[in-house]
């Protein structure tokens, strides 16, 4: 039985057709200095690159 990668299981989720998606960085402080805009699309998850994918999908074995 080949163990999940519990930080890995932690940080992206998989969506229902198999998508990759990972929380988008710098959303936790300095948010005076950025404009509403950029905080409302970081609030939104992104699709991960292909090659990070890989890497999610071999770490967690059992969400694929």
């Amino acid at each position: 039985m080949i163990k999940t990668r519990k930080s890995i299981a932690k940080k992206f989720k998989v969506t229902g057709t198999g998508k990759v998606m990972r929380r988008t960085p710098g959303k936790r402080h300095f948010l005076r200095n950025k404009s509403v805009k950029q905080k409302r699309r970081m609030s939104q998850d992104k699709e991960c690159p292909p090659g990070l994918a890989k890497i999610v999908k071999i770490g967690c074995p059992n969400k694929f």
